[in-house]
C-alpha cells in the first residue's frame, strides 16, 4: 500500500500531512506507525510552537485502510499488534506538549476522528463529513480510541455516533462539539494556519502548561499542591518578564520560551 507522513517546518509552526490521496489519506500499520514518530520528534522540538494535522489533497483522512486488513487484522492476534501501534500514535498525538491544530477537508472518518480527537482545535469545511460506521464491519472502537471521542463530545454523543454509524455533516459536527469552527471550504487552510500563528505568537511554555492543565481536569482525582502550585510557575519564566513590560510599553511581545 502506498501511502505516507509528511512533516514540514514554516518558523515555528510545523506541518503533518497524512498523505494517500488515491484511499482519502487511509491509514496502514505502517503510517500509523510513521504518525506516531512524527508526533515524538515534534514534541522534542523546542523550537516548535503549534502544529498543523491535515490530510493531503481534498481529505483529512478515512481512518484505516479497510484493504489491508486480511494482512494487518486477520484475527485477534493480529489485531492485538496492529492496536498496539495505533493506540501508540494515538496517545504520542494526544500527549504531544504543542497545541496542535487539525485542519478538516472533507472526510473525517473512523480513525480520522479519532485522530482529530486527539487534537486541540479543529477546524473543518462546510461540506466536511464526519462519522464512525464501524458497525458495518463488526469492528469495535476499543477504549483506546473512544476516549479522545468521549471527552469531546460526552458519552451520549459518542454513543450515538458509534451506535448509528451515520455519515453526518459540518453543522451536526460543530453542534456536537466535534469541531471547534466551520467555515466556508475555501477557507480551511487560512483559517487553520492563522489559528496556529496566533497560538505560535504567544508564549509557548504558557500553551503547554493550558494543555497540561485542561487534560488534568478531566482526571476526576482531586489536585495536589503541588499541582496547584504549579499555577504559578508562569511568573518564574523570562517570558512573563518580557510579556507584562511589552504590555505597558504597548508593544509586541518576543518570547523566547524560557
Amino acid at each position: 500500500m502506498s501511502g505516507k507522513i509528511e512533516v514540514t517546518h514554516d518558523g515555528a509552526i510545523a506541518t503533518v500531512v497524512i498523505d494517500n490521496v488515491a484511499r482519502l489519506n487511509a491509514l496502514s500499520a505502517s503510517m500509523w506507525r510513521s504518525l506516531s514518530e512524527a508526533f515524538d520528534k515534534l514534541g522534542k522540538d523546542e523550537s516548535v510552537r503549534c502544529v498543523v494535522l491535515r490530510g493531503a489533497g481534498e481529505a483529512f483522512a478515512a481512518g484505516a485502510d479497510i484493504s489491508v486488513f486480511e494482512t494487518e487484522r486477520k484475527d485477534k492476534e493480529s489485531a492485538r499488534r496492529y492496536g498496539a501501534i495505533t493506540h501508540g500514535a494515538l496517545a504520542v498525538l494526544g500527549n504531544c506538549p504543542h497545541p496542535v491544530v487539525a485542519m478538516i477537508k472533507g472526510p473525517c472518518v473512523g480513525g480520522g476522528i479519532e485522530i482529530a480527537s486527539q487534537c486541540d482545535l479543529r477546524i473543518c469545511g462546510q461540506s466536511s463529513r464526519f462519522g464512525i460506521p464501524v458497525k458495518n464491519l463488526g469492528l469495535v472502537v476499543a477504549y483506546q480510541e473512544m476516549r479522545g471521542l468521549v471527552d469531546l463530545v460526552g458519552p451520549a454523543a459518542a454513543l450515538e455516533i458509534v451506535l448509528e454509524g451515520r455519515i453526518f455533516g459540518a453543522p451536526e459536527a460543530f453542534e456536537k462539539g466535534l469541531v471547534n469552527r466551520v467555515v466556508p471550504d475555501s477557507e480551511v487552510e487560512n483559517e487553520a494556519y492563522a489559528a496556529a500563528r496566533r497560538i505560535a505568537e504567544g508564549a509557548p511554555l504558557v500553551a503547554r502548561w493550558h494543555k497540561k492543565f485542561v487534560k488534568r481536569l478531566l482526571d476526576p482525582r482531586p489536585l495536589t499542591a503541588a499541582e496547584l502550585d504549579e499555577g504559578f510557575a508562569c511568573f518564574a519564566t523570562e517570558d512573563y518578564q518580557i510579556g507584562y513590560r511589552a504590555f505597558l510599553a504597548k508593544k509586541k511581545p518576543e518570547f523566547k520560551g524560557r
